[in-house]
């Protein structure tokens, strides 16, 4: 258990890292890391399931403004199960994926990627100031305190 949340916690590591401007190519020790966690099955990882999701670590409760919520649960591997109210009228379970910018669903007709943010960017000033958050898109974002 604690190796897979090392591996994890590595992976998001590097996928944060990504999404800044680097001027110098990544460590190959990262990189493997990352292709290792990407590639294990359940049974690879002593049986914890988590270790099959690229974004095990999302998982749990993320709160939004005026009751919007986000609860990310873990599926079968790669899969996740996405509880969410993104407005006052609008609640639903969604099933999600794995993808290279978050996890990705449908809603409706719009496919959309819930993806790692920040409490400014998801345009929302509740949340502004907030590091650890997901953003749908402009105006809906959750965040952890």
């Amino acid at each position: 258990m604690q190796k897979s949340v090392i591996l994890a916690s590595a992976a998001a590591l590097v996928l944060l890292t990504g999404c800044e401007k680097a001027e110098a190519p990544a460590p190959a020790e990262t990189a493997t890391t990352e292709a290792a966690v990407e590639t294990m099955t359940p049974e690879g990882s002593a049986g914890d399931p988590a270790a099959a999701h690229r974004y095990a670590a999302w998982a749990g409760k993320w709160t939004g403004v005026e009751g919007m919520y986000a609860t990310i649960s873990t599926a079968e591997p790669g899969k996740y199960k996405l509880e969410m109210q993104s407005d006052l009228d609008t609640k639903g379970t969604y099933d999600g994926s794995d993808s290279e910018g978050g996890i990705i669903f449908t809603r409706g007709a719009e496919t959309l990627t819930l993806a790692a943010s920040t409490g400014d960017a998801t345009g929302l000033k509740y949340l502004a100031g907030k590091k650890d958050c997901l953003k749908v898109k402009d105006g809906e974002g959750y965040c952890r305190d």
